[in-house]
């Protein structure tokens, strides 16, 4: 601020008419000299030619000067003004360069009036002898006019001209120097892209220079290695780019020990330097310019600087007047010049709609043209010329030169290239020659690489050369794309083209180019690429490839991930492993977890480097073993996993013999272990913080009573202590040592579980805006180049402002607008609005997301993942950091604020805790209720969504499915005569269909009479015949589900009032093909309708003789009928034997699922299982296949791929082997019952019969009723009932 109050002079009023200069003039009384703030002599300001093409007016300030503001007003009492202009600078008149602002040549806005005054205060003072002022756009009403100030002060500094062999050497009052501070600054221009700037090094190795390699700027800094080479203190810092264009750079070098800010044209970095050490130790000088005499042997080919320098100072000596003074050795220059040597380069700025027309021989039947170019795009047209018969045509494509040479007498076309990825903004230069018979390319000089061809015929030359475009091509021939960049030494016909004459009109002529100047901009060399985004760039713009970052949008700034599994299972996902960015947008890098959808709680799993049962060995001297725990993720990656979650424990368990753990109650523990910050716990699984116990010292119940561990006992024998660590500000652990491993006969084996974490506090994290007035006020927010903001909200509200900011430096504002979420920002004095339409309302009081990202190149607001508004973001519209301050959560600055529920607002990846502010603001309430109704349709198959305080869970206990969304099938494979039997219980009075309550209690009574029934279930197999299901009832009446022989499927309907059951025959091809089948069987009066897999409904009607209730349901029977009393002689006897052999699965009768009761202990259910039963998914889900699949039959299946669960199919394996173990069991007591069953049986056999419904001679008949006996207490009474039915 002091400095831009003492620099505050006028500095154009003051000079006379002739420092004033222009393009052309209008008339007499509009000329140059007239445009001064305010003056209404001559014609009232400086007015162009209309025809003129390329405008500017130009202003001698006398001497260099800074340049701090401009102003400008409209010519006097007119209707001419200028709206919008650009700013040049130079010290010689000539290699102009524009004014550049965040990256882009910055266009100001002018005037809207001929009398208002418009200032703007430049970003950064310039340093200029002349100001060249651009008019690009203007009055409507008008022409171009103009009046201007400058204001700023003078500037002096001394230059000092070097050529590659000067060098200033500025010793040191003492031999050997040892620096803790530095700073050292320095202005350079150069036409050269390699050169040493300045060199200090010490005996001791130590080291600074500063050196351009490649027209970047390169720190190189060494404040000491060891002699071992194990600590390495070189550090390398690279800076700017394309700084050999002839125009003065600042550099500034602080140092603070190991911190350094390194600081060119305003952009700093800061760093550390590697190594240990503090101290820079020189010796004898340091040297500016190139490398002393002493050190140029091993010099490693750098050279020496040739350009300018100017206000050279280190360490508060100013080396540049120590120079004019002839305080310090100068004796290497041989002519040393107190001024900067003027260029002889004369370069042209293209844009995409430039030409430049210059004459050269004709008729000549030679062609020689070269010129040097610099480019971002990889294809643009470099020169084209007329041939008398034909054309030739020099363009850079895909990055290599190339020229196409087309005669059309001969009809041939002759192309050869060279070079390439020669778009890198480098200066590079091409020579093209054609003579009798061949032609040449040469490329940056190169001669050994010239690329030669034949050519057919004579050329003649047209003798006119169009350079960086040409819009009159021939009609057959594609037209090449425009030249964006710079070219300069334009030599046609070996003659160098006068530019300077050109630009006065003399020879040639252009179009929408820029003389003298060459405005070429690295936009990647401050890469706006974030998280390791990788930056490429053409002549407008920079684009960003984000791929393998795990980010994405036009600057990768966005996460591609869910910030944690919370998240994922609330998008309806399953158990599995996933990529998580808990920060979102932040610095933490995204990284890979196990998620475990529970029933419960949703887990978040990171696992660890140790095997479980690990031997410890290798203890040290002292008997200690120190056993490293390595995750694979970082300690930040961790962290953000542990402070966002409700709870998290790791499991822990050493094994001992003769090894004692923590030596309870009173000793100094022998094991320790380290946790989070490296601290050290001497508490064991089970146990708390602070307690020097086991889980078997809290529980009482150690090996030995006087001990707090199991292994503190110290016995013989194996032992051991486990338990979960559950203090999760200790966790994870890092480190075990084990302490007593050094005695004879000591072993010890440890496991360290992995974390185990389960919540995320952040999505949940909510607050309830009850008031229109009610707000949450947090102070501020910073954002560097990019800025994001996500947040969810429900409402049954249609208009509020869910967030906006009051401070005074960027305005920024979301808010609901009945079915629209509208973004605004300010840009400058504009302000833009994005918004995105919802088709469906927004408040339906459920669940939407919010993201906004605003970067340096584009705006983008999105809506539930689906509805995008994107805006490029202007140029004038970015700033190197955004600061939002006083940032309000609902109402703000008397607007209405939003009604609803907030939750998971993040902004720049940082967590707003809105539950905790809201604890103390009125309106406002911590937490949300009401997840279901958003979040209700991920319970499937039926189940019910349950309202929780931070999320939701599904209820699947009235369905045929488990898992945390109800879409895990429960299933069961059958062995060979497996029955599962479910009875419904009787209650007496009760005829109507209920509605089920639970598992435990049966939703159809026993004796409920049916007039509509919903039977769904899948089966698999490849035996046949089988029943698959049959629902019995104390009357004949009965429904049967069968596989005939030739594996087709057969219904049985038997309601009464027929002779025979009314059957459905699906006469399909064979299904019992071991593949995954699903029925649904609903029946509603005597309709029928019957669905096969995912294939068309088809329906049937029963017929108008037969009863539409089935009366008195009494049992459901899965794999096998054993029934007492009147059975389907044709089911028993077809149907009934051996039993079906296969899987069944998601059984469900009405609500009722008789499996799923079955398979899972703990549920009281009138169930009994006779055989054996090995739970089963069954294939998951039946296949879905298009009826088109096959033409000759929609029923053939070419090949079914399931989804493989490894953990799953693990734990099924282990549960098929212990299955298979207790059915080796079961069937010698099984064998054991028949026999005695046979002779008992045998002993009465005369002493009264029943009826058995098997079929006649079946061989395992005696077993299966053994079974029944044994399986079913409830058994006898059936037979009595049995015995009555057929004795009375």
């Amino acid at each position: 601020v002091n400095i831009k109050e003492l620099c505050e002079n006028i500095l154009a009023t003051p000079l006379p008419y002739s420092s004033f200069t222009s393009s052309s003039v209008y008339a007499r009384g509009y000329g140059a000299g007239y445009a001064k703030l305010n003056r209404k002599q001559g014609a009232g300001g400086w007015s162009p030619l209309d025809t003129d093409h390329y405008r500017w007016l130009q202003v001698d300030l006398g001497s260099r000067k800074q340049v701090v503001a401009i102003v400008t007003q409209g010519r006097y009492s007119s209707s001419d003004w200028v709206s919008k202009y650009r700013l040049l600078y130079s010290d010689t008149q000539k290699n102009w360069r524009p004014y550049l602002q965040d990256g882009n040549i910055w266009t100001f806005e002018g005037n809207v009036n001929s009398e208002g005054v418009v200032r703007h205060e430049l970003q950064h003072p310039v340093q200029a002898h002349y100001i060249r002022f651009i008019p690009l756009d203007w009055s409507r009403e008008g022409r171009i006019g103009l009046r201007l100030e400058l204001y700023g002060c003078s500037y002096w500094a001394d230059v000092v001209s070097f050529d590659g062999h000067s060098v200033i050497s500025y010793r040191f009052r003492s031999k050997k120097m040892k620096i803790v501070k530095d700073v050292i600054s320095l202005k350079f221009r150069t036409m050269a892209g390699d050169g040493v700037l300045l060199h200090g090094e010490g005996q001791q190795g130590d080291y600074i220079s500063l050196e351009l390699r490649r027209a970047r700027l390169q720190l190189n800094i060494n404040l000491g290695s060891n002699q071992y080479g194990s600590i390495q203190g070189h550090t390398s810092v690279t800076s700017g780019s394309l700084l050999d264009d002839d125009h003065w750079h600042s550099v500034v070098i602080e140092r603070y020990r190991r911190n350094v800010n390194f600081t060119l044209d305003h952009h700093t970095q800061q760093f550390r330097t590697n190594g240990e050490f503090d101290h820079l130790d020189l010796d004898y000088e340091i040297s500016f310019g190139g490398l002393p005499l002493s050190t140029k042997q091993s010099s490693g080919g750098r050279v020496n600087f040739v350009g300018c320098m100017e206000g050279i100072t280190y360490n508060g000596e100013n080396i540049t007047n120590l120079v004019r003074r002839k305080k310090v050795d100068t004796s290497s220059f041989h002519n040393l010049t107190f001024s900067c040597m003027e260029s002889n380069s004369f370069p042209v700025f293209f844009n995409s709609s430039s030409f430049l027309r210059l004459p050269g021989q004709t008729d000549s039947d030679s062609l020689s043209v070269s010129l040097s170019f610099r480019t971002w795009n990889p294809n643009g047209l470099l020169m084209f010329t007329a041939l008398t018969d034909g054309w030739v045509e020099v363009a850079v494509t895909e990055g290599k030169v190339t020229v196409y040479m087309n005669v059309t007498q001969k009809n041939t076309r002759i192309d050869i290239s060279s070079g390439s990825g020669l778009n890198d903004g480098q200066w590079h230069t091409v020579h093209v020659n054609a003579l009798e018979n061949y032609a040449m390319l040469t490329i940056d000089g190169d001669e050994a690489s010239t690329v030669r061809t034949a050519i057919p015929i004579q050329i003649q030359t047209g003798g006119t050369y169009y350079f960086g475009g040409y819009f009159l091509h021939p009609n057959n021939r594609s037209p090449q794309h425009s030249f964006q960049g710079c070219m300069q030494m334009i030599h046609i016909d070996d003659h160098l083209a006068d530019l300077r004459a050109v630009e006065q009109g003399h020879i040639g002529t252009f179009e929408n180019v820029s003389l003298d100047m060459c405005a070429i901009i690295d936009r990647c060399v401050l890469n706006h690429c974030e998280h390791g985004g990788r930056c490429s760039q053409t002549w407008d713009t920079f684009s960003c490839n984000c791929s393998g970052t795990g980010y994405t949008g036009a600057t990768c700034h966005t996460s591609m991930y869910q910030q944690s599994c919370e998240e994922y299972n609330h998008q309806g996902k399953s158990t599995g492993s996933y990529w998580i960015d808990p920060d979102g947008s932040g610095p933490i890098a995204p990284f890979r977890v196990s998620c475990e959808m529970t029933v419960e709680n949703v887990w978040t799993t990171l696992k660890n480097n140790l095997p479980p049962q690990t031997s410890v060995i290798n203890a040290d001297q002292e008997g200690k073993a120190i056993l490293q725990i390595t995750y694979n993720v970082t300690d930040e990656q961790v962290l953000s996993v542990t402070n966002s979650a409700e709870y998290c424990e790791q499991y822990v368990a050493y094994t001992c013999r003769m090894s004692r753990l923590l030596n309870t109650p009173d000793g100094i523990p022998f094991t320790w272990w380290v946790g989070r910050a490296n601290e050290r716990h001497s508490y064991w699984g089970g146990s708390g913080p602070g307690i020097q116990k086991c889980s078997c010292g809290i529980e009482h119940n150690c090996t030995d009573p006087k001990h707090y561990c199991n292994c503190d006992a110290d016995l013989r024998s194996w032992r051991e202590d486990s338990g979960l660590l559950v203090y999760k500000d200790h966790l994870p652990v890092s480190q075990v040592v084990v302490g007593d491993k050094n005695r004879a006969g000591s072993e010890a084996k440890l496991t360290i579980g992995p974390l185990k974490c389960h919540g995320d506090r952040n999505y949940w994290n909510a607050a309830s805006f009850t008031s229109p007035a009610s707000y949450l006020h947090f102070p501020s927010v910073r954002g560097e180049s990019s800025t994001d903001i996500s947040f969810y909200f429900k409402t049954s509200s249609i208009h509020g402002v869910f967030l906006a900011n009051l401070g005074t430096t960027s305005f920024l504002h979301i808010e609901l607008r009945g079915s629209m979420v509208v973004f605004s920002f300010d840009v400058g004095s504009e302000r833009v609005e994005l918004s995105v339409h919802s088709p469906m309302p927004l408040n339906d009081n459920q669940w939407h997301r919010v993201e906004v990202e605003k970067n340096i190149k584009e705006v983008v607001l999105q809506l539930n993942r689906q509805y995008r508004d994107v805006r490029p973001t202007p140029p004038q519209g970015h700033t190197k950091q955004e600061f939002y301050s006083e940032l309000y959560v609902g109402a703000s600055s008397g607007q209405r604020g939003f009604l609803g529920c907030m939750r998971a607002l993040k902004i720049n990846g940082v967590i707003f805790d809105l539950e905790e502010r809201a604890k103390a603001i009125p309106g406002v309430n911590p937490g949300c209720q009401g997840h279901c109704s958003s979040y209700g349709m991920h319970c499937r198959n039926g189940g019910k969504c349950v309202e929780q305080y931070n999320g939701y869970s599904c209820d699947c206990s009235l369905t045929a499915y488990d898992g945390p969304f109800c879409t895990d099938d429960v299933g069961g494979y059958f062995e060979t005569g497996t029955v599962v039997r479910y009875d419904f219980l009787q209650e007496a009075g009760s005829f109507a269909l209920r509605e089920v309550k639970s598992l435990s209690g049966a939703g159809l009574p026993s004796g409920a009479n049916l007039t509509r029934e919903v039977l769904v279930f899948s089966f698999s197999t490849s035996s046949t015949p089988s029943i698959l299901v049959y629902i019995s009832s104390r009357t004949q009446d009965y429904l049967a589900v069968v596989l005939r022989h030739n594996g087709t499927l057969q219904i049985r309907y038997s309601l009464g009032g027929l002779t025979e059951p009314y059957t459905i025959d699906v006469d399909h091809r064979n299904m019992a093909n071991g593949q995954p089948h699903s029925i649904n069987l609903t029946r509603n009066l005597r309709e029928i309708r019957l669905q096969l897999d995912h294939y068309p409904v088809s329906t049937y009607t029963l017929p108008e003789a037969s009863d539409t209730q089935f009366n008195l349901v009494k049992s459901i029977f899965l794999g096998k009928v054993f029934e007492t009393g009147q059975i389907d002689p044709i089911l028993i006897e077809r149907y009934n034997t051996p039993g079906f052999v296969g899987c069944l699965s998601r059984v469900q009768l009405n609500g009722m699922a008789p499996l799923k009761a079955a398979l899972r202990s703990g549920v009281a259910a009138p169930i009994s299982i006779l055989g054996i039963l090995v739970p089963s998914n069954c294939g998951a889900s039946p296949l879905t296949i298009s009826p088109m699949a096959s033409a000759s039959d929609p029923w053939h299946i070419e090949a079914v791929v399931f989804p493989f669960n490894e953990d799953r199919a693990i734990g099924n394996g282990v549960d098929r082997n212990f299955a298979i173990i207790g059915g080796i069991i079961s069937m010698v007591i099984f064998t054991v019952l028949c026999i005695m069953v046979f002779v008992i049986r045998h002993t009465f056999r005369h002493k009264g019969s029943y009826h058995t419904n098997e079929a006649k001679g079946a061989e395992s008949a005696d077993c299966a009723d053994a079974a029944i006996i044994v399986n079913d207490p409830a058994f006898s009474e059936t037979i009595d009932e049995s015995k009555k039915e057929w004795f009375i």
